[in-house]
């Protein structure tokens, strides 16, 4: 059994001094953080832990001073920062630094690619990586209080003890397969969602309903979602918290006319009601040609659903044999655009998965050979994991 490495519960600047020093030496470093986001709309920072190879940190930013030194050591290219679904980590670190995580390491990502099944909480991937057991009685807690008892301190250590030993594992796992640049590839992908700006992302076509607006509609839509985030941000509240989401729908389907109106709909703030008008009336004296388009409905025919069914199931065959998460490799949409294209022979959109990367090299042939009648399958065994075998067809000469 490895010896257990120290624990230090960094409370002042000369701790912090310390810490930084020690993660200045190592490459990789693990980083988790816990934060509290239910009543702002920037999560607050609460607590960061950090693991070298020398030691574990749980570091109070409440109280130990100014994060510039370590942020910059986070920040740095040539440090790799290992994290499990880390999306709100890359998120706070730009917050703080306007910058990402130099090179961050996705455990979770990567587990997908040696097939481990994708997503994996961090209990169950400990589990299953290293055989060991987490104690997860801490993920409720209020990490705003002050003091925090001995318990949420060894959860908050426990959360980074085992990721460098994961990195490890994982790691080799993915060279031996020759997958780290698919790795890279998948990490670099996810931090530039986890960073984008709300302007960048259409997340106003996340609302339920949204799907079965007009273009008139989306319009509005996308004009008081835009000033919600905005409100929202200036006095950083939940955004749900300045305007719900099926408010949004109501004055999307209905837009108002009048500040009356607006203030007739329950929930509604009185002293919002001009602002919200403000976007709608904007929204809809817009040139038309800047109005969203409408979703795309989906009209396939018999034979493209069916299809799909078949490539779907051929596609979880062929990632049970590769040693693939097949929720990673692609969603039930990609597979439905590569069949409508190939049914049309029309060249895969932009927004397809196997469009590009390690997908479009090394998964889109597979299934190219399937659509186009070049690989015939059929049942070898109803009591294995993986029960076609394949065979490739002769041209017609």
């Amino acid at each position: 059994m490895p010896k257990a490495l120290p624990e230090h519960h960094v409370l002042t600047a000369d701790q912090l001094r310390d810490c930084c020093a020690d993660i200045a030496q190592h490459s990789p470093v693990g980083f988790d953080t816990e934060f509290v986001g239910e009543d702002t709309y920037i999560p607050t920072l609460c607590l960061i832990q950090v693991a070298t190879p020398k030691a574990l940190y749980v570091i109070d930013p409440f109280v130990c001073g100014p994060l510039d030194d370590f942020w910059a050591l986070l920040t740095d290219p040539a440090r790799v920062t290992v994290v499990h679904a880390g999306r709100e980590e890359v998120r706070i670190c730009r917050h703080a630094t306007g910058k990402p995580l130099g090179r961050m390491y996705d455990l979770q990502i990567a587990a997908g690619l040696l097939g481990y099944g994708y997503p994996m909480g961090f209990a169950a991937l400990v589990q299953f990586g290293l055989r060991k057991r987490l104690d997860k009685g801490e993920t409720l807690t209020d990490w705003r209080r002050r003091p925090l008892t001995n318990e949420q301190i060894a959860y908050a250590y426990n959360d980074v003890r085992d990721l460098l030993a994961l990195h490890k594992k994982i790691d080799t796992g993915l060279t031996k397969l020759g997958r780290t640049a698919w790795a890279q590839e998948e990490f670099d992908d996810f931090i530039g969602r986890a960073v984008q700006e709300p302007s960048e992302a259409e997340r106003w076509r996340k609302i339920k309903g949204s799907g079965g607006l007009d273009s008139r509609e989306l319009a509005v839509l996308r004009a008081v979602f835009a000033w919600r985030d905005d409100a929202a941000a200036r006095r950083n509240r939940p955004v749900r918290s300045v305007l719900r989401d099926d408010l949004l729908m109501e004055l999307a389907r209905r837009p108002p006319k009048t500040e009356r109106d607006v203030m007739n709909l329950r929930g509604v703030q009185a002293n919002e009601a001009a602002n919200i008008l403000d976007a709608v009336t904007d929204a809809l004296n817009s040139p038309h040609h800047l109005w969203p388009a409408e979703a795309e409905r989906e009209n396939d025919s018999p034979g493209v659903q069916l299809v799909s069914q078949l490539v779907n199931v051929v596609l979880a065959d062929w990632c049970g044999r590769e040693r693939l998460t097949q929720s990673l490799v692609a969603t039930v949409s990609d597979v439905k655009q590569l069949v409508r294209a190939t049914a049309a022979g029309e060249p895969l959109p932009e927004t397809c998965g196997f469009a590009h990367g390690w997908r479009k090299e090394h998964v889109l042939p597979m299934l190219k050979e399937v659509l186009e009648g070049r690989r015939a399958l059929r049942v070898k065994s109803l009591t294995d994991d993986t029960p076609f075998e394949y065979g490739h067809v002769r041209p017609k000469s």
